[in-house]
């Protein structure tokens, strides 16, 4: 009777096996040659279909002898060729993090208003991915590169970037390159452009921002009127006004110092100041003044970053002048050695001793 209700129990665990009655099973468990042949008549009539059961009747809950049995019944199916599938790998447990900015560096910024941005980003799962932009105050995202990296091979591209780069490079806090790189996506919104399509992938980690206001800065006369020396830097040896821009007053300013007509130093040196000037009213009007302004704070903070505590303060001076709108553009020294430096370059070109393209300041040219 015992092996008539188990024999029961099994087959009706066939159509569910996680409900198998095993009260019947376990019954039988105490004379072990019963049940073994109940489970071997079970395994023989249902072949495949009588593994779920017996593969249930193995877990740990199970009674002992009963466990032991269901596992000689799956050897002896096995050994016919009869046995489960194999179960798949288990998937590792890795926690998916939101992802972030964990690192950044900006360089200084060029003549054309570009500099490069990079962002270490900790990945979803634990890796890590390094996002390499060029950006532009007037172009917003100029180029974009990158992908995962590793911690060493990190390491070793910050290297060559150090020995190569001809601009500063800092570490900066993540933020501050974020909110570099929103400033210029801004650009293309109020534009009505797009980034280069290898922006993609990184486009969701950026949210775009408006310009921060200025910095407080302090415009000492003194360090206003030695900031045109900041153009000697090496680092801001591209900075002038776009060539192409003040190509016919460079010409005019050379027939001026050419001219055959006998007018005295006085007057020429008057020709003179009356043609930087109409440059600097014409291309340093409100929106440049701000452009420049910004690009000299910008390279204060850089120059204070790399401990360089006097052209920083001359580039703070400078962009406190050039930010405050009521002192005239044309009285100021920097952009006055910004204008004649431009007129120089384009005097350079207009001769045939520079090429146009090499020395034109626009966003990308170069």
């Amino acid at each position: 009777m015992d092996a008539e209700a188990g024999r029961r129990a099994l087959d009706a665990a066939l159509a569910d096996p996680t409900r198998i009655d095993t009260a019947p099973l376990v019954a039988l468990a105490a004379d072990p040659a019963a049940l073994d042949v109940t489970l071997r008549a079970f395994a023989d009539a249902h072949a495949a279909a009588a593994l779920p059961v017996l593969e249930t009747l193995t877990s740990e809950r199970t009674e002992r002898t009963l466990r032991r049995a269901a596992r000689v019944a799956l050897y002896r199916l096995a050994q016919r060729g009869v046995q489960p599938p194999p179960r798949p790998a288990p998937k590792p447990v890795v926690e998916r993090r939101p992802e972030r900015a964990a690192r950044a560096w900006l360089s200084g910024v060029d003549g054309s208003g570009s500099r490069a941005v990079w962002l270490l980003f900790d990945g979803a799962f634990g890796g890590h991915a390094l996002c390499s932009l060029i950006v532009n105050d007037e172009a917003g995202v100029m180029d974009a590169a990158g992908g995962e990296i590793t911690r060493k091979r990190l390491e070793t591209e910050l290297a060559g970037l150090r020995a190569s780069q001809k601009l500063p490079w800092v570490e900066v806090e993540p933020a501050r390159a974020l909110a570099v790189v929103g400033e210029a996506l801004t650009v293309h919104r109020v534009r009505g452009t797009a980034p280069p399509a290898a922006f993609a992938r990184w486009e969701r980690l950026f949210t775009p921002s408006e310009p921060a206001p200025p910095p407080a800065l302090t415009a000492d006369p003194a360090l206003v009127e030695r900031a045109p020396a900041l153009l000697e830097l090496p680092e801001l040896a591209g900075w002038f006004l776009d060539p192409e821009t003040v190509q016919a007053d460079a010409v005019d300013l050379l027939q001026a110092r050419e001219s055959k007509l006998v007018v005295s130093d006085q007057i020429k040196a008057e020709r003179e100041e009356a043609i930087v000037g109409q440059v600097i009213e014409r291309e340093l009007g409100p929106a440049a003044r701000r452009r420049w302004a910004r690009r000299l704070a910008d390279m204060a903070f850089i120059f204070s970053a790399t401990d360089r505590p006097e052209p920083a303060a001359l580039a703070e001076a400078a962009a406190a002048a050039l930010a405050d709108e009521t002192r005239e553009a044309r009285h100021q020294p920097f952009a006055r050695a910004l204008a004649r430096r431009g007129l120089d370059v384009a005097a350079e070109v207009a001769l045939g001793r520079l090429s146009a393209a090499e020395v034109s300041r626009k966003p990308g040219a170069s």
